[in-house]
């Protein structure tokens, strides 16, 4: 090939790569909004479960809740509201906690006001099924009943909250027959387990093994094993008949459960607030 064909060839290649680098660019830009402007585009993201609460494990939400109700001064039983006499000690508390009544309702993904007396008796009947309640626990009607979803508050850390619902026998019933009824109780509001719960019921408290029962309860909960709580003080609860246990979270966090009965009224508990 002659020299001359050779430097217009090398003349050619030098002036299409200068114009590429000037208008190459430009030109994909272009292309490139043609298939993005004047469209609707899609793309799926996980955006959606930022706004919802922090994924806690079991052990974590009966702490977090505990600590909430301990806070309270709302006793949760009759027998509870008849027989303390005293506030509770606050000081050996640590960290800052909140109980509060969730106005804003359920997020979607959490059992709905029509739901939640449904959803209760489902309750009853796996507590009824792993021996935890009789089977004269009557179920709970919407009508004697009145259900308040609450939010427990790690203030500190407010990604650490557990929504619950409070079904409760109604005060608008005068002289309501509470033989055989469930009177309180602390449902989580995504599985309506129950953290906590007053029964009247037909049994004794020598008919109640506490042992089996809150190994029984602590399975159910998807809980470790109970220890059983040692304590030598005598002024913990209102009534002679009550084991206490303890279920470890993470690290020394550790939650208090007691299994009680109040003699006379026939009136079975189990609790994680003082």
């Amino acid at each position: 090939m002659k020299k001359s064909a050779i430097n217009y060839i090398l003349l050619f290649m030098t002036l299409l790569v200068a114009g590429l680098s000037v208008w190459g660019p430009e030109a994909l830009a272009v292309y490139a909004d043609q298939n993005i402007l004047n469209a609707i585009n899609t793309k799926t993201t996980e955006e959606g479960e930022k706004g919802y609460r922090y994924q806690l494990t079991p052990g974590e939400k009966l702490y977090i809740l505990s600590q909430c109700l301990n806070r309270q001064a709302m006793p949760e039983s009759e027998q509870s509201a008849l027989t303390r006499g005293m506030e509770p000690d606050y000081q050996e508390l640590e960290g800052a906690y909140a109980f509060v009544v969730n106005h804003q309702g359920p997020s979607g993904r959490e059992i709905t006001d029509e739901e939640i007396y449904a959803t209760c008796n489902q309750t009853l009947d796996a507590l009824k099924e792993a021996g935890i309640l009789p089977d004269t626990v009557r179920e709970v009607t919407p009508g004697g009943y009145d259900a308040v979803l609450y939010s427990a508050i790690d203030v500190l850390e407010p990604r650490n909250n557990v929504a619950v619902w409070k079904v409760s026998l109604s005060t608008n019933q005068k002289n309501a027959n509470k033989e055989n009824r469930l009177l309180d109780a602390y449902l989580d509001a995504d599985t309506g387990k129950p953290y906590e719960f007053y029964a009247r019921t037909n049994l004794r408290w020598e008919e109640i093994d506490p042992d089996r029962m809150i190994a029984a309860w602590g399975e159910y909960m998807g809980l470790g094993e109970p220890l059983v709580y040692e304590t030598n003080n005598p002024l913990l609860e209102t009534t002679p008949y009550y084991q206490k246990y303890v279920f470890y979270g993470n690290g020394e966090e550790k939650t208090i459960v007691t299994i009680g009965f109040y003699d006379g009224i026939n009136e079975l508990f189990l609790k994680i607030s003082k």
